[in-house]
């Protein structure tokens, strides 16, 4: 075989036929295998097909015949030459991964093939012109003499290409020769080869690491090479540990890929998946993962990912780029991904996770599964078309198992400091918050990906009812005005689609982003710069039982235009007139209705939730209907229009502002009624500081009192000496303080609280106490604590 033996498609066709009687021939898979080898292989290849579901089930019968008439259509539209399998996928251009998508639809015809149901199952032509596809792309560009054409096109030989392929080596093995297999793992070695993880640097960190061994362990299997699948077995380990900078899952929960994007959601769904295969690949195998840093991966479906999962949604604030991916350009069935189905992706990922972790964990992550999957009212199983039919029968699984308790969403806070992330979860109701920092970046555009994802990490307050899942989901991010995020604080300079630069992770200057929490309640802060902007100025969200309060100050900008702070930009759907109430008043419900509310103490929005403006203010209201296509966000998007209607409220700081300022409480899910009332509650919030150095606040009948200092100071009763976020919750006759250091650059903190302190109960081992009494002055040990939140429980006076 050489690179220039290209077939004619009427030679190609009639080579496929020729052999169809000696396919035919062959035997099914076999029922045992001959080697520990034929064991793995056919465990993969079970893993891949799916196991425990019935072909003539209807949800299932659909979706397999779906898979036989695209597979039949790719087979129909094969034209071999000497440029391509497909007209459409020519080898020489490499933009769109053209060889790593021949293969693709080689294995959607191998798995028409192979599944029951399809129509084409067991078919002797189909297998013929698989393996002749699969040498037309061999001879003519993926083989170990091929010479990459430039350096982007890594991804495509080293991952994409070669996990691909080898899923077609499983599924088509009996139909395959010993000197095809042996060239195609040649080629697979030529691009990917040992000296790829012989350091943890570079693109071989995290997920790509994860991806890189999945390759090794089955190209090891299906060559039947043992040193590949250990190779793809130790490599792992670098993976597992802790990092305190750059790639991969921090002690707090976060997980960062590409230096400096939080992306639990996208590359770490893909890494804990990748390591879900290679784990129950090799289960009990000669090869099994013996490294005891293995538990921390699996200790991360708690830890890392559950906290981003609510009630079927994957928060789109940890899922970097994929948040434009909805509709391609390129889909045969019209279903558009969303969070919803990111998720339950990464559910089918956990459920095959716990296939190699103990009986305990298992249990409890089928649980919470289960739970997830019957509180997603937006997408259900038989309506995600994305999800094959393995990962369909795992879940269903999960969902269907009677003897399987559910497990309820958990209340509570998480500050992912190294992400500068936070999530809270309430009865009923979840929020998400998304700052950036010289840590983290404003936001990922690559690969003509998530163009207009400027301003998602300026504060970008994201929150859900149970009865709002489909916010973010119902093409939000075609349609959404990009300058206008719920939460954010931005000025309206206009960016240029990408702005900041490939893969650039642009960061702002600025250090102080994050909190501290006791776990229920919270306070956050984020010293705000704008993108390419000259925009300064200092943000805070105190997180309560039923509300979050908002605080902006020390706004300011010179860039010759507005700037703004957007209370609320609701996605009503394609036709919502929800009703906007202001202090009592309906406003009207016409699209293109405009208004500035001046006064305003309180507005509610029917079916979603409550604001409350202590003090009154000036809000302006917007009703508008904006049309985008995803191509608007994603140069591989679909051009197909969507239109749907927003209700936004924002406060105008005016062209070029100084010492601009807001306050606002969000009550998620609140009616008029428990809005108004917590308006003219005018004792439940007390503002401490609003200002460039410091926001607090003081709520005394929840017992919590919050200040952020962006420096030194005293507010109500609380003194700091450096930058911190301190937290004091009073319940009965305890309270306790939480310090953390946001900027993550100060070695400790001084905190007092002016009041009297009898003992103290516990205390972290980074906390002195320096003295008790009449007030309490403690000295924090903030040094390489990323920002984590640092405790000490007294009992008072």
């Amino acid at each position: 075989m050489t690179t220039s033996s290209y077939w004619s498609r009427r030679g190609f066709l009639t080579a496929a036929l020729s052999s169809a009687l000696a396919v035919s021939a062959l035997p099914a898979p076999a029922a045992f295998a001959a080697d520990a080898f034929d064991s793995l292989r056919l465990r993969w290849r079970e893993l891949v097909l799916g196991t425990g579901f019935s072909a003539a089930d209807p949800l299932y019968a659909s979706r397999l015949s779906a898979l036989g008439a695209l597979a039949a259509s790719y087979r129909s539209a094969m034209a071999p030459s000497s440029a391509s399998l497909w007209p459409d996928l020519p080898y020489s251009s490499y933009a769109g991964d053209p060889v790593t998508g021949s293969y693709a639809r080689l294995k959607t015809m191998a798995m028409a093939h192979a599944q029951p149901g399809t129509g084409l199952t067991g078919d002797a032509g189909l297998a013929a012109d698989i393996v002749a596809g699969l040498e037309h792309v061999h001879d003519g560009v993926y083989n170990a003499s091929f010479t990459l054409p430039s350096s982007n096109w890594w991804w495509n030989a080293e991952i994409g290409a070669p996990q691909t392929l080898l899923d077609v080596c499983v599924l088509m093995y009996d139909s395959l020769s010993a000197a095809q297999i042996t060239d195609y793992c040649a080629a697979v070695d030529h691009f990917l080869p040992d000296s790829e993880v012989a350091s943890y640097s570079g693109r071989s960190t995290g997920a790509n690491r994860v991806d890189f061994c999945k390759v090794f362990a089955l190209r090891g299997v299906v060559g039947k090479t043992p040193a590949k699948i250990a190779l793809g077995r130790d490599a792992l380990s670098p993976v597992f540990p802790y990092v305190t900078s750059g790639d991969g899952f921090y002690r707090d929960g976060s997980f960062i890929q590409h230096v400096s994007i939080p992306y639990t959601g996208s590359y770490g769904a893909v890494l804990i998946s990748g390591l879900a295969w290679i784990f129950a690949l090799l289960k009990d195998s000669t090869w099994d993962l013996t490294d005891p840093d293995k538990q921390l991966m699996l200790d991360s479906v708690e830890h890392s990912f559950a906290p981003f999962l609510y009630n079927g949604v994957l928060m789109d604030g940890v899922s970097g780029r994929a948040i434009s991916r909805g509709l391609p350009a390129t889909s045969t069935n019209n279903f558009a991904s969303s969070d919803h189905a990111r998720a339950q992706s990464l559910m089918a990922a956990l459920v095959m996770l716990a296939i190699g972790a103990s009986s305990t964990e298992q249990t409890r992550w089928r649980g919470m599964v289960k739970g997830w999957l019957q509180r997603d009212y937006y997408l259900g199983l038989n309506a995600n078309l994305g999800l094959d039919v393995a990962s369909l029968s795992r879940l269903l699984a999960a969902r269907d198992d009677a003897a399987l308790t559910a497990i309820a969403e958990p209340v509570g806070h998480r500050v992912f400091g190294s992400a500068d992330r936070a999530t809270h979860r309430r009865p009923g109701w979840a929020a998400s918050l998304s700052m950036s920092s010289a840590r983290v970046a404003f936001y990922e555009f690559g690969n003509q990906e998530n163009k207009r994802g400027w301003h998602t990490g300026s504060g970008m307050l994201y929150w859900w009812k149970d009865t709002t899942l489909g916010q973010f989901s119902d093409a939000f991010w075609p349609t959404v005005d990009p300058y206008r995020l719920p939460g954010t604080t931005v000025s309206k300079k206009t960016l240029a689609d990408g702005a900041g630069g490939d893969f650039g992770g642009p960061r702002p200057t600025s250090s102080w982003a994050g909190g501290a929490t006791d776990g229920t309640y919270a306070a956050l802060g984020m010293d705000i710069r704008g993108l390419q902007s000259t925009l300064a100025g200092r943000k805070s969200w105190f997180f309560l039982d039923d509300s979050i309060v908002c605080l902006g100050a020390g706004i300011g900008c010179s860039d010759g235009t507005g700037v703004e702070t957007i209370v609320e930009n609701r996605n009503l759907g394609s036709a919502g007139t929800h009703t906007l109430t202001v202090d009592g008043v309906a406003q009207p419900s016409t699209t293109g209705w405009s208004a500035t509310l001046t006064g305003t103490n309180w507005a509610t929005l029917a079916g979603m939730g409550g604001y409350v403006f202590p003090g009154g203010a000036t809000v302006k209201a917007l009703r508008q209907e904006r049309t985008g296509r995803w191509s608007d966000v994603n140069g591989n998007g679909s051009t197909t229009p969507f239109t749907r209607r927003y209700l936004t409220l924002w406060v105008d700081h005016g062209t070029d502002p100084a010492g601009g300022g807001y306050s606002y409480v969000l009550m998620p899910g609140a009616d008029p009624t428990a809005t108004a009332a917590r308006a003219a509650e005018t004792g439940w919030l007390t503002i401490l500081a609003n200002t460039v150095n410091q926001q607090g606040v003081q709520v005394t009948s929840r017992g919590f009192t919050a200040v952020n200092f962006y420096g030194t100071g005293t507010v109500g009763p609380l003194t700091s000496n450096a930058a911190a976020s301190v937290v004091v919750r009073e319940i009965g006759a305890t309270a306790t303080l939480c310090v953390s250091n946001p900027t993550q650059t100060v070695s400790a903190v001084d905190v007092t609280w002016n009041r009297a302190v009898s003992a103290v109960v516990t205390q972290d081992p980074s906390v002195t106490v320096l003295s008790t009494g009449a007030s309490l002055k403690i000295r924090v040990d903030t040094a390489a604590k990323a920002g984590a939140t640092q405790r000490i429980t007294v009992t008072l006076a």
